[in-house]
């Protein structure tokens, strides 16, 4: 592949918290249309986000399906990439299979996991390797020791936490203090105007700690971006008649804003996730090329006036903010 000579002028690199690491303000994530079963032209996209500047490719060891297929079929298309220029992320932890060994962040499953991430991928090291959630079960102590020995081993650069709360992540940053272990330099947690639970309980924290924050699903699985929202809940949308009611009216006040700004909403929730400096990245899935290009475009007006972001806040009252999303 000749990569766009042009590709990093075209995009914003954000560190990681307080870490030398940065990654660009949109990320291309794999967690849908990477299966076997699919016949999206990932090369295209993974090639074509490139382009764009878009350097980091976030996978996990359960996306497919299969679990294992995203991995093994981004794998080849990564390795025609300049290997230097781009962060490959992935993740362990989430059920792979049945048994006690299977998931979890035991030193034993996540070790074994992560050699079967490389393995599937074809690769030597990956950039950052997660911890896809927290497990009550394990003590923090020895997710964390095992993430250390990851890194320590050079196969993955950087260490990184997924779908840990507040508390969760003050733990782990006070241990890994006192045990010396490398910090994990990410969260990544879900974020958009329609979920928006981490600017109470993770943000304070995350500013303090210096982690930074990588937003999944900050579209709301499309909704954000034009997508009706009874599609995205599919048959289980005639169950959920007043979530659906809430989140219409939320999506409705927001497409009103970005029309004024002269958005698609798409890039108005993007502009809005990454308004806040403690996130570093936007993860964006794709089936198409174009809808990365038209993701980018948010770029191009990040800034929101005071007016704004009220209506958008009484958006979210209105509607999402009514909804109780549980633990």
């Amino acid at each position: 592949m000749t990569a766009d000579s042009d590709r990093f002028e075209n995009m914003q690199y954000r560190p990681c918290g307080i870490s030398g690491l940065k990654l660009p303000a949109i990320s291309l994530g794999c967690w849908f249309h990477f299966g076997d079963d699919d016949e999206v032209d990932i090369s295209k996209l993974i090639f074509g986000a490139f382009d764009l500047g878009i350097t980091h490719i976030d996978l996990a060891n359960i996306y497919g399906p299969p679990p294992g297929a995203a991995e093994r079929r981004a794998g080849p298309v990564i390795a025609q990439l300049p290997r230097d220029d781009v962060v490959v992320s992935t993740k362990g932890g989430l059920t792979m299979r049945p048994g006690p060994y299977g998931r979890g962040g035991t030193r034993k499953n996540l070790i074994e996991s992560f050699d079967k991430s490389l393995a599937r991928l074809g690769l030597d090291y990956v950039d950052i390797y997660y911890h896809h959630a927290r497990d009550t079960a394990t003590p923090i102590e020895e997710t964390l020791g095992a993430l250390d020995s990851i890194v320590t081993s050079g196969k993955a650069l950087y260490a990184g936490i997924s779908n840990y709360d507040g508390q969760s992540t003050k733990e782990v940053d006070d241990i890994r203090k006192d045990r010396g272990f490398h910090p994990p330099v990410v969260n990544q947690v879900q974020y958009s105007m329609i979920y928006r639970k981490i600017e109470d309980d993770l943000l304070p924290v995350v500013r303090k700690t210096g982690i930074g924050v990588v937003a999944y699903s900050p579209l709301a699985r499309g909704m954000l971006a034009g997508k009706p929202v009874d599609a995205v809940f599919g048959d289980r949308a005639k169950d959920l008649g007043d979530k659906i009611d809430s989140l219409k009216k939320t999506v409705e006040g927001v497409e009103k804003v970005a029309a004024e700004r002269g958005q698609s909403p798409g890039q108005m929730a993007l502009a809005w996730t990454l308004r806040d400096p403690a996130v570093t990245t936007a993860l964006i899935g794709a089936s198409r090329l174009e809808q990365i290009e038209e993701n980018v475009g948010a770029l191009t007006n990040l800034e929101f006036a005071t007016d704004e972001l009220e209506l958008i806040d009484a958006a979210y009252a209105a509607g999402a903010g009514t909804i109780d999303w549980g633990s």
